[in-house]
């Protein structure tokens, strides 16, 4: 069900967007719960903000919880710029729409979570962030992108393989199911969105890709 309209001076514009679900973004969940705990997650394995390192000081079911509510961060604001009923096309003019903002919140949201305004500019990796701001755009790509990274995961026993994979699967997956998501003249912007975050996660993950050649990156299972 649609959300009630904003008043038309309150319209979404894309920066709007971008820095409203920055900020939601910059929130790190695999902070706020070690804490709860004691535990300092910077001095934890990599130090890394993200699911797989909150892991090592909770256990899997802590991993699980912060990656849902990362990936809610970039859920969230995606799906409520989506179903806000204020949009209308003005004067033929089509620079902003619901689409368009929606995808720049989901790319906010991520850049927040990589780039978190809180905690000096160092945070997690993006991936969870991520599936969660596609699932509100085009859950096939993450279906796709998700089944990629589980398979990708599941036969090398590392977790850095499978995002890179869940990286690699959500632009390519993108472009084919484009007629699917009836994304009209903003189509554009959702997948620039998927490209530049799929290739952004190559560039997040590069410590593992290092340790990869080296053959020192930790397997799924051993604490580093």
């Amino acid at each position: 069900m649609l959300l009630q309209p904003l008043p038309s001076p309150f319209l979404p514009t894309p920066a709007l967007s971008f820095f409203g679900a920055y900020l939601l973004g910059s929130v790190s969940f695999a902070l706020l719960l070690t804490r709860i705990r004691g535990i300092n997650l910077r001095k934890v394995g990599s130090g890394n903000l993200g699911a797989t390192n909150a892991g090592r000081a909770l256990g899997r079911g802590g991993a699980i919880l912060v990656y849902l509510l990362d990936a809610l961060k970039g859920f969230l604001p995606v799906w409520i710029l989506l179903n806000l009923s204020v949009w209308e096309v003005q004067n033929g003019d089509s620079s902003t729409g619901p689409w368009k903002c929606a995808s720049w919140a989901g790319f906010g949201a991520w850049c927040g979570h990589v780039w978190p305004i809180y905690h000096q500019f160092k945070g997690g990796k993006g991936v969870a962030t991520l599936s969660g701001a596609f699932l509100a755009l085009q859950p096939l790509a993450v279906l796709i992108s998700g089944i990629a990274l589980l398979v990708a995961a599941k036969l090398t026993r590392f977790m850095s393989i499978g995002s890179l994979a869940f990286g690699l699967a959500l632009p390519v997956s993108l472009p084919l199911l484009s007629s699917e998501a009836r994304l009209g003249g903003e189509q554009e912007t959702v997948l620039f969105f998927g490209l530049v975050a799929g290739g952004l996660t190559f560039w997040t993950h590069r410590s593992n890709i290092t340790r990869l050649l080296k053959g020192e990156e930790n397997s799924m299972g051993k604490q580093s």
